[in-house]
């Protein structure tokens, strides 16, 4: 059993084995049984079925995720927005009021203009990179600040660590999507972070073949989230659970080669006079260049840009690439590539996208685990058709 004192790539082998092995088995079986022997558990939410996220997978993946985290306790559930959504409603009710960073995954700002706004839950939307403006946006019924480690599509890293004093000094919720990071490059809850939410479906997992969603962070608000999540049934099946597990194993390993291969990319493609502007913290001219790299051990696998030429222009790159897959989503061990316009913010309005700075014409580049220098030559290739 690995301990807190193991490096990560040590965890995300050893960390929520089960001791003894059940029969031995080095990898842990799929428990696919909807219902276990009832041994007596104290409460409901103890009591050992499938739709309560506690089968043996369930459990080891808690203990993984916790333990990669450094948590007191971990949730999977049945996609990211089910960890997002089921988060946010265990602390926020009619009445309450939160701040929300403006920039964030089309799915997230939908709900929380839609679905939170619909059950009297309050928002306001605030620049990350703007401390100064978060107090004006205060209530006395706020009860929670919410951010993304790295935007959804723009890649900007928002004031973290004035997120985590701020929520201190005014006793809020400090909840962060780390998604884009992954606890490879960045732990939140160590920097003070309440909260750690991820779509499990992206890094993860890392393998573009399930949905999953998790949080991780103190045990007692852990246990809020699971009995919310109990009601509301957002379970992860057990074979997704084992997939998912699988997954995490390798997931220091393939971090390492998207943070590569992202960087590579985002170099070559700054160097190129189609390209306006590209958008990566590990580029030197990020804005946010220097906290990126005092926070963060690597940038993760995307980035986005601008072409000269505008939505069809974007189009024919895109069709003109022969490695990168025209398809949404991320952290897979292949690149894909897409318009956010057309798929993660298609629900917002063109007003909308355009307030938050995603044109039509923005590319999305999720970057695998290829030969850098393929991907590379492929985008040459396709913008010397320019």
């Amino acid at each position: 059993m690995a301990s807190t004192s193991h490096h990560l790539q040590t965890q995300l082998i050893h960390a929520g084995q089960p001791q003894p092995r059940h029969a031995g088995a080095v990898v842990l079986p799929i428990y696919q049984s909807a219902t276990f022997e009832h041994q007596g558990q104290g409460s409901y939410d103890q009591v050992r079925y499938i739709r309560l996220n506690n089968t043996p997978n369930h459990l080891a993946l808690h203990a993984v995720l916790a333990a990669i985290s450094g948590a007191e306790a971990a949730l999977v559930a049945a996609s990211g927005m089910a960890a997002i959504t089921t988060t946010l409603l265990s602390f926020l009710g009619t009445g309450d009021h939160l701040l929300a960073q403006d920039c964030l995954y089309g799915g997230t700002l939908t709900f929380l203009n839609e679905e939170a706004a619909a059950l009297g839950i309050e928002v306001d939307f605030i620049k990350g990179n703007d401390p100064a403006s978060w107090a004006r946006c205060l209530r006395p019924t706020t009860r929670l600040i919410y951010v993304e480690t790295m935007t959804n599509p723009l890649l900007e890293v928002p004031e973290l660590e004035a997120v985590v004093g701020f929520a201190r000094r005014r006793n809020l919720l400090s909840v962060i999507d780390n998604t884009f990071a992954s606890p490879a490059n960045f732990r939140p809850l160590a920097l003070g972070f309440d909260l750690e939410l991820h779509s499990a479906t992206k890094y993860l997992n890392g393998h573009s073949d399930i949905v999953a969603g998790c949080v991780m962070g103190r045990r007692a608000h852990l246990a809020q989230i699971t009995r919310r999540l109990n009601h509301l049934g957002g379970t992860l099946d057990p074979h997704a659970c084992f997939l998912l597990h699988r997954g995490l194993k390798t997931l220091a390993l393939r971090m390492r080669q998207h943070d590569e291969n992202a960087l590579a990319l985002a170099r070559f493609l700054e160097g190129r006079p189609e390209v306006e502007r590209v958008n990566y913290p590990g580029l030197e001219s990020h804005p946010q260049h220097q906290r990126a790299k005092r926070l963060f051990s690597g940038c993760g696998g995307v980035l986005s840009f601008e072409l000269q030429g505008g939505t069809a222009a974007a189009d024919r790159l895109i069709a003109a690439l022969e490695l990168p897959i025209s398809a949404p989503s991320l952290g897979g061990v292949e690149t894909l590539i897409t318009r956010p316009a057309t798929t993660s913010h298609a629900g917002l309005t063109p007003q909308q996208r355009a307030a938050l700075g995603i044109s039509d014409r923005l590319v999305r580049v999720a970057v695998g685990i290829e030969a850098a220098q393929d991907l590379c030559a492929d985008f040459a290739q396709a913008l010397d058709q320019f």
